[in-house]
């Protein structure tokens, strides 16, 4: 092998994932070039391989060198979760903002198909549907009001300007429904770990899907996802917790304030301070955090500032701030949701999507004179889940509308909040995921407010405001 430094694809046109990831695997202990490896392997050879060291011997990092790029389409929004729900995975789908939904984009449950429920099921989702297109024009009528345009501003260039911002308020009457298409990239080992979740979900459209991704991913990786199957524990599991909550907890709770911090380690901003100069020192952690509590507050303020102050907009934050820990439930609308559910490297638990939290209801709604036909959708909708959830309780989440509200529990450090505050916040994020950023990142400035004071929350609102100006309930 040639001692110069060589840097070089190996070609996925010309070599299968599995052969690839052999390829990888077999330089620990090969003195071959990668290409060298991989000129010899064949399919067969890679295949015996991954049976023999990542099946048999349980060897599974080889398989994250084999990527797969999964194409999905016309599956709905509740489905996304599931799909979406890998932290070690990338994804890109459609979005509710620039795009927007014919009347008939909508999945109908297998597990209605012949149900007594089936056509009221079709006929909430519909006037949904109907709502939401009426709503348009009378809503981007409010927005184009709002607008100053240039006399030489095209209908055209207008409209791209304008699109968003009332697609954006519309866009609460969508249900979760709605067909969406999902672009995933992911390795082998990570898709194993998805398609088991996928195939003991309680919805039959997870599990059919699950079951169609794994057949097209045996193309190509024939070896490492052949025995992803329904695992019993995640089926014991969400039938057991389900019945010991519904025991516990017979009827729905009301929240409280809709987005609290319950927990903060209030050593954690010292602990990323010491973990820093533990870095860049040649002391002990215990000796890097003795110092640091024993600095003043001028001093520590003076340390934050020397760990972040520097930092430009599209500098990533040292690592050491990962050694914080926050923990806050949020109670948001599902559009919001949507959108908060892509920040994996949180921890993220939602409840489950029903009706019980009640539902927003954007200010431009009232201002279009449309209040009465949109609440007329959003609390049929709620009826109709009731009365499906009563026997089918994980199908009824699909009639509930992006309007509805959902609690879900959060656990992040302050390297993760620092990248949702920034781009959450902007200007041109959706103003329900802004609120929640804004209101995040007061809550962390309350309970961190040395390295908290250099999150990046858009300067020019707060969330009150948004609140007061975008909604006329939430």
């Amino acid at each position: 092998m040639s001692p110069e430094r060589q840097v070089y694809l190996l070609d996925p046109k010309n070599l299968k994932p599995e052969v690839i990831a052999v390829a990888f695997a077999k330089t620990s202990r090969s003195p071959q070039s990668f290409r060298e490896i991989a000129a010899e392997l064949s399919d067969e050879k890679s295949a015996a391989f991954h049976e023999k060291w990542v099946v048999g011997y349980g060897h599974a990092s080889v398989a994250e060198h084999a990527v797969l790029h999964v194409a999905v389409e016309n599956i709905s929004r509740l489905a996304v979760e599931s799909l979406e729900s890998n932290r070690l995975a990338s994804y890109t789908e459609k979005s509710t903002r620039y795009q927007k939904w014919g009347p008939d984009d909508f999945f109908t449950p297998p597990e209605l198909n012949g149900h007594e429920l089936l056509p009221l099921y079709q006929q909430t989702v519909r006037q949904l549907f109907s709502t939401y297109h009426q709503s348009l024009p009378l809503v981007r009528a409010v927005i184009a009001a709002e607008k100053t345009r240039d006399p030489a501003e095209s209908d055209a260039a207008f409209e791209r300007r304008i699109r968003s911002d009332y697609v954006d308020v519309c866009r609460f009457l969508l249900p979760a429904a709605s067909l969406a298409n999902v672009g995933m990239t992911i390795n082998a080992r990570a898709l194993e770990h998805a398609l088991r979740k996928m195939l003991s979900h309680p919805l039959a459209e997870v599990r059919q899907l699950g079951e169609e991704i794994k057949q097209v991913a045996q193309q190509e990786v024939p070896t490492l996802v052949k025995y992803a199957n329904p695992s019993a524990y995640l089926e014991a599991a969400q039938e057991s917790l389900q019945a010991e909550a519904a025991q516990a907890f017979p009827a729905p709770r009301p929240s409280g304030d809709w987005c609290q911090v319950l927990h903060c380690d209030m050593a954690g901003e010292q602990r990323a301070m010491a973990a820093a100069l533990f870095r860049f020192s040649h002391i002990s952690y215990a000796q890097a955090l003795e110092y640091v509590q024993s600095l003043s507050g001028e001093d520590r303020n003076r340390l934050a500032f020397t760990l972040l102050g520097s930092a430009e907009k599209f500098d990533v934050p040292l690592r050491e701030l990962e050694h914080t820990s926050f923990t806050a439930e949020v109670t948001l609308d599902q559009g919001a949701y949507v959108e908060l559910k892509r920040h994996r490297m949180m921890t993220q638990t939602p409840q489950a999507l029903t009706p019980h939290l009640r539902y927003a209801v954007p200010r431009a709604i009232l201002q279009a004179g449309f209040e009465g036909p949109y609440r007329q959708a959003i609390e049929a909708a709620c009826d109709t889940y009731q009365r499906i959830a009563a026997s089918l309780p994980a199908v009824a989440s699909y009639v509930i509308p992006n309007a509805c509200n959902r609690r879900v529990l959060l656990t992040f450090n302050l390297r993760s909040a620092h990248h949702f505050v920034a781009l959450r916040s902007a200007p041109n994020a959706h103003f329900s995921i802004r609120r929640v950023a804004q209101r995040l990142a007061a809550e962390i400035c309350g309970v961190a407010p040395f390295l908290g004071a250099y999150l990046r929350p858009n300067p020019d609102e707060t969330w009150q405001e948004i609140e007061s100006r975008y909604f006329s309930q939430v």
